[in-house]
């Protein structure tokens, strides 16, 4: 009986230790599954110019300059994931000098972006874009304000991309930018709509319920249209929107997203 005690509570001690590795390591596993699956080039990118003129008076081109941190070498004082980076940067660390950062949520996402892979990024290959060459693209050789308005400024047929920059990220710009069709969000996607006198509406959709659908048609009239005197409906997969991958250089995209990243809305 003595050996089937010990027995019995050797087992029921490893028992426990399993038990307390297994929350452990679950809990590790939760602390660091927030970091996102994959960094994308252009929020890199993006990140690399907030940090260049934000963070490095602090912490050093390298971010080695404050004792017990080291970007670089992903050494960090308080940091296991995504979130606990952006809670640093958004509130800052009492009693130093780090201050809170009032970043947007694409500019959170370039600077974690960038400081998940200092090591392995190529400043030497950064196109720096210059928002005010972007301006003149957007407006000129873009032909992008004959769509698109700006801060209530401009056409109607396309959304308003006056705080376009807050809502998007650097790479989601990119995407669009290159690929309009298959980045395009739901929200934004065209509608055809047929009345039953045969009559072809096409335009943004504003606004739809069950019975109903607003829409801004293609002569930027508002429509409002009872879905029952339809005939079809459909929200297309297509855009008028033309893709500028062949079109500009690859300066100029960096430029024509650098002006639209700068858009936050209207302070």
């Amino acid at each position: 009986m003595k050996h089937r005690w010990v027995s019995l509570r050797a087992l029921l001690s490893w028992a426990i230790v399993c038990a307390v590795f297994v929350l452990h390591g679950s809990a590790a596993h939760a602390q660091g599954q927030d970091r996102a699956p994959e960094y994308f080039q252009s929020d890199i990118q993006y990140g690399a110019q907030i940090f260049a003129n934000q963070c490095t008076a602090c912490h050093g081109t390298s971010g080695d300059l404050i004792p017990g941190v080291n970007f670089r070498a992903g050494v960090f004082k308080r940091v296991v994931s995504d979130n606990d980076l952006r809670a640093t940067i958004t509130t800052g660390v009492p009693g130093t000098a780090m201050q809170p950062f009032a970043f947007g949520a694409s500019e959170l996402t370039g600077i974690v972006s960038y400081l998940r892979n200092m090591s392995s990024f190529d400043a030497k290959g950064l196109l720096v874009g210059n928002a005010g060459s972007g301006q003149s693209l957007f407006a000129g050789a873009g032909n992008c304000a004959s769509c698109h308005a700006v801060n209530g400024k401009g056409p109607r047929f396309a959304p308003d991309l006056g705080d376009v920059g807050a809502l998007r990220t650097a790479e989601l710009l990119h995407r669009t930018l290159v690929d309009p069709a298959g980045s395009m969000l739901p929200v934004n996607r065209p509608v055809r709509a047929v009345t039953k006198d045969g009559k072809i509406i096409n335009g943004r959709r504003l606004n739809e319920d069950t019975y109903t659908v607003q829409l801004v048609d293609e002569h930027e009239r508002l429509v409002s249209l009872t879905k029952a005197d339809l005939r079809e409906f459909a929200v297309l997969r297509t855009t008028p929107m033309p893709s500028y991958r062949d079109k500009f250089s690859a300066q100029e995209l960096a430029d024509l997203e650098a002006y639209l990243l700068s858009l936050k809305g209207v302070k």
